[in-house]
């Protein structure tokens, strides 16, 4: 049976809804014969009758009292539902009462039952009850009697029962009488819907209620024409289960050049606009601006007038100002000052400044240049906001043109002519200008010579120089004056630094000094002392020529020995080559080469802030003569140091005095006890000569053995992250990735190869940049054994190590690449332990069978594949530190690139999986599976919670980790690492039908 439906027009949110119901079927409505199936045929009869309000009807009826055990079925024909998911049925039935029934009281019901069966089409005329759901048991609450019916006091039931949801096309309706006395005076079949409606200027379509009696149905709304979605807020309404419209969100709103009218948007008519949808009206045209069509979002301004781009299309048009009035100047030999008084017109406008023209003229009328960039303008040549300017560093005696003009916001818009005041000067005599360029030709022990270019602008002939020079440390200053571009300063001091400055002299007077040189002079020759005593007694001088001879002669022999011995250690001039301290044979050389020594007495110890493998490491002070005290690190050589120990923390400080990088720890120096860093003390040399010579090159004895770096104060990068886990963005994350890799490929340039590079040897100063430290070639962990994997060759960082190294102790760049991968997984995972807690056999096994470290959480896809790019097994398929660098740049400039939603970086599925992950599928309970993470602490949480299953913990998202009040972030990242893996693993392993 068709239903039938009543649709009005579009209505307002505000009005009361009456009509929203559909009618399915409506037996009161039928006019003909229903012709529903009774079954037996004898039992439910259609008869035709009148109403309470005496309107003909069609009714079905069934008194079968008499008879024990009845079972009279009527159903109806196959209703079709169309949209709708519940549906009511609203019965109206006489019901009699079986006491005014005398001798049937074992028989007489009062009740009947109301079945339905959903079908997809009609399935013919045949009844079968087990096919058939019950709604319910339908009793009266007021019967009639005998009486009753005779005096037609008709006692009309009225029930209402809900059937849903349903799921298929359509459905019949049946009624079993089980001996009861009824008329079915209706039947009435209805799903409720909201209708359409205009509201906030949108369209919300027929809306058919939801299945549950509680449901609230969201519907978007499509704007009207000439109307867009406020911003981030579109228009929605919720449909009740009663066919309500509830809960407006958003709204529409009418676009630039239209207004709201009703529920419809007009356009502004001619002479208005409206720029913005945020506007509510049209706007009549501001000043000096006009439109002619409907519909404008802005006015065009009149001939002559003209709107700057920054100006809203609210302000009026403007044009720009006159020229500036009374100008006048003042002139100072080559310096010009000019002022003005402002423009009579400023256009309209607030924002008039002044720019200064500047040309240069010949004695000819009309023949002027640009002044050029030597000339100078205080405040400033253009965007003056006072009215006067000062013109600097002219040409003497010349002829200048200067035009002041005023500028407004649409003075670069305006076609029509310039207007600017305008004044034509003479300069008069001037001093010449600085002496800029001055080289030093010759510098010896007691003299200086120099030489030096023309000023740029001499303003006449210059007669003289004076060259003005001082000691740097006292500035007690002496001059001398040269007739030329050159001068021999003497009577100087040796290895004495000395400042010189220089100004030229024409008629005018003395120009201004150039800026400071500095110079030192050489020093002294060794031996003077000798010479000058040896004046007074030539037997001196033939022993002095002796010993002098003899020295020379084993020095060449002692060079020649040791040329050949350091012949590695050449570094050539201009190359940056990293020289390996162990090929000298004494450490102390090789200190002595790169490190600066320092007086322990400099450096003041304040606290221990840590233990190294040599010593204790210490925070203190390091105040140098003539420099301002700095914060610094230092390591010291524990008491009863043996000579390897000795040997292994000098060559650190060798090495470390090798590198100068922004991103590499700087060393201050080092405090050397014992042997000298010079050549050790020759045998067969006794003479006091000798030995004064030699002892020259040797350390006094009793200072403590230290190396001083500079102070981080951050300390290492594992430390630091964890200590601050979730608290950076993923772009300080990069920026701190990207100073190590500057470091590494500075490194990797001069030749180093780091071998032990990791998180823990990374630190970090007060401003989070990472400079790469500790240069121990990878040194013995005491507190942690595992981290290291104990070869024939020494001892390796395995979980840091590239497969080449461990296998073949073949460390190179490339292994330095595979240890960075690593680091960018510890920085990104905020210090977390590589390969968790798997053992160092089992990671190299891993590795070996192709396993890689899985992407932290929230990692940027790029990140990863960067790590997965410095794992490649091929060392020659890892990237260069040069590339890496070149990739963390781009990914900084484009941060687009970094972005990732919070839980979307899932691990990979791998066969090796279980050697390092448990199988989370084996657990029986969530307390198991807590348990086996070290987060059983949360057990309580998520029993709580209700999550008592595997599979709905496994369907979890971080916002539900963190409902559980679980605040930690570390702690929030582990569960969901966990959850992530747990996934996977029931995707991979067991096909189940999880989400992830």
């Amino acid at each position: 049976m068709c239903g039938l439906s009543v649709k009005p027009s579009p209505v307002r949110f505000n009005h009361l809804l009456l009509l929203s119901l559909v009618i399915l079927l409506d037996s009161k409505a039928q006019q003909t014969e229903l012709e529903w199936i009774s079954y037996p045929p004898n039992g439910w009869e259609e008869i035709s009758g009148l109403d309470e309000n005496y309107t003909p009807i069609r009714t079905y009826q069934v008194c079968q009292v008499m008879e024990p055990n009845q079972n009279n079925w009527l159903r109806t024909n196959w209703i079709e539902k169309g949209n709708a998911q519940r549906i009511f049925v609203e019965l109206k039935f006489t019901l009699r009462d079986c006491n005014s029934l005398p001798g049937v009281v074992g028989t007489c019901k009062e009740t009947f039952n109301l079945y339905y069966q959903e079908t997809d089409s009609e399935v013919g005329r045949s009844l079968r009850e087990n096919q058939y759901v019950k709604i319910d048991t339908i009793a009266a609450d007021e019967s009639f009697t005998q009486g009753d019916l005779g005096e037609r006091k008709m006692k009309l039931n009225t029930e209402v029962r809900i059937i849903g949801p349903l799921s298929r096309r359509g459905f019949y309706l049946a009624f079993q009488d089980v001996g009861a006395c009824i008329a079915l005076v209706s039947v009435k079949v209805y799903y409720k819907k909201c209708w359409s409606i205009i509201e906030n200027l949108a369209t919300f379509p027929d809306t058919v209620t939801g299945s549950e009696f509680s449901s609230l149905v969201e519907v978007e709304g499509m704007c009207v024409s000439d109307a867009e979605e406020e911003a981030e807020n579109s228009p929605k309404m919720h449909c009740s289960a009663e066919g309500e419209w509830l809960v407006p969100i958003g709204k529409c709103i009418c676009k630039a050049g239209f207004h709201q009218k009703g529920d419809a948007c007009e356009p502004c008519g001619r002479g208005f606009y409206k720029s913005s949808s945020q506007d509510l009206q049209c706007s009549r045209c501001p000043a000096h601006s006009f439109n002619d069509r409907e519909g404008s979002w802005r006015c065009d301004c009149e001939d002559g007038y003209y709107r700057a781009l920054s100006d809203p299309p609210s302000v009026a048009c403007t044009r720009p100002p006159s020229a500036p009035q009374n100008l006048v100047y003042n002139i100072n030999q080559t310096t010009v000052s000019l002022e003005w008084s402002p423009p009579a017109d400023t256009g309209g406008r607030n924002d008039v400044t002044y720019r200064v023209i500047c040309r240069r003229c010949s004695w000819e009328p009309e023949e002027c240049v640009p002044c050029g960039p030597n000339v100078g303008y205080s405040p400033a040549q253009s965007g003056l906001v006072d009215t006067y300017v000062t013109i600097l560093d002219l040409l003497a005696h010349a002829n200048y043109t200067f035009e002041v003009e005023a500028v407004n916001g649409v003075s670069d818009l305006s076609r029509t002519q310039r207007l600017f005041a305008a004044v034509s000067i003479a300069t008069g005599q001037a001093a010449p200008s600085q002496v800029s360029e001055v080289i030093k030709e010759k510098v010896q022990q007691r003299s200086i010579q120099l030489s030096w270019q023309e000023p740029h602008q001499p303003n006449g002939v210059i007669t003289e120089y004076e060259i003005k020079y001082y000691e740097k440390k006292d500035r007690i200053y002496s001059t001398v004056r040269s007739k030329s571009t050159s001068a021999t300063v003497n009577n100087l001091k040796p290895s004495t630094a000395y400042v010189f400055q220089i100004r030229a002299f024409t008629e005018a007077g003395y120009g201004t000094y150039g800026p400071r040189l500095e110079i030192t002079t050489k020093e002294e020759a060794t031996g003077r002392m000798y010479i000058k005593n040896a004046r007074q007694n030539p037997v001196i001088i033939i022993a002095v020529v002796a010993v002098a001879g003899t020295i020379i002669l084993v020095f060449m022999v002692f060079g020649f020995i040791i040329g050949r011995r350091y012949a590695l250690a050449v570094k050539f001039p201009g190359t940056k080559t990293y020289i390996d301290p162990e090929t000298y044979e004494d450490p102390n050389r090789a200190v002595h080469q790169f490190a600066k020594e320092l007086d322990a007495s400099c450096i003041k110890i304040e606290r221990v802030i840590g233990a190294g493998e040599f010593g204790e490491v210490c925070s203190g002070r390091l105040k140098l003569p003539g420099k301002r005290d700095v914060s610094v690190a230092i390591k010291t050589l524990k008491v009863g140091y043996t000579e390897k120990q000795r040997r292994d923390f000098l060559c650190e400080a060798s090495i470390m005095g090798q590198f100068d990088h922004p991103n590499v720890v700087h060393l201050e120096g080092v405090t050397v006890a014992g042997v000298g860093v010079g050549f050790k003390y020759p045998l067969g040399f006794v003479s006091i000569n000798h030995f004064l010579f030699y002892s020259s090159f040797f350390f006094s004895p009793g200072k403590p053995v230290m190396i001083v770096i500079e102070y981080m104060e951050n300390g290492s990068l594992d430390g630091f992250l964890r200590k601050h886990d979730g608290q950076f963005t993923v772009i300080q994350l990069v920026g701190m990735l990207r100073g190590i890799a500057a470091g590494m490929r500075y490194l990797s340039d001069m030749g180093y190869v780091h071998r032990d590079l990791a998180a823990r040897n990374i630190l970090v100063n007060s401003n989070l940049v990472c400079k790469v430290s500790d240069f121990g070639l990878s040194r013995v962990i005491d507190d942690d054994p595992e981290a290291v994997y104990t070869t024939t060759g020494g001892k390796i960082p395995v979980r840091w190590t590239a497969p080449e190294a461990i296998q073949y102790r073949k460390f190179t760049s490339a292994s330095d690449v595979w240890s960075y991968g690593i680091v960018m997984w510890e920085v990104m995972s905020y210090g977390e332990r590589p390969y968790w807690d798997m053992s160092n056999q089992d990671v190299i096994k891993a590795i070996e069978e192709g396993y890689r470290l899985p992407a932290p959480m929230d990692c940027p896809p790029g990140l990863h594949q960067l790590m997965l790019d410095c794992w490649q097994k091929d060392r020659a398929e890892r990237p260069k530190f040069d590339q890496i660098v070149g990739i963390l740049d781009k990914m900084i400039r484009n941060p687009n690139t970094l972005k990732t939603p919070v839980g979307t970086c899932t691990r990979p599925i791998s066969p090796l999986l279980d050697q390092s992950t448990p199988d989370f599928t084996a657990f029986c309970t969530v307390g198991e599976w807590l348990e086996a993470i070290k987060m059983e602490r949360y057990r309580d949480n998520f029993t709580a919670a209700g999550y008592s299953s595997l599979e709905s913990v496994a369907r979890m998202s971080i916002e539900d980790v963190m409902s559980l009040g679980i605040t930690l972030v570390g702690h929030q990242k582990k569960i969901m690492s966990s959850i992530q893996t747990m996934r996977a693993q029931m995707l991979h392993l067991h096909g189940t039908g999880v989400q992830v």
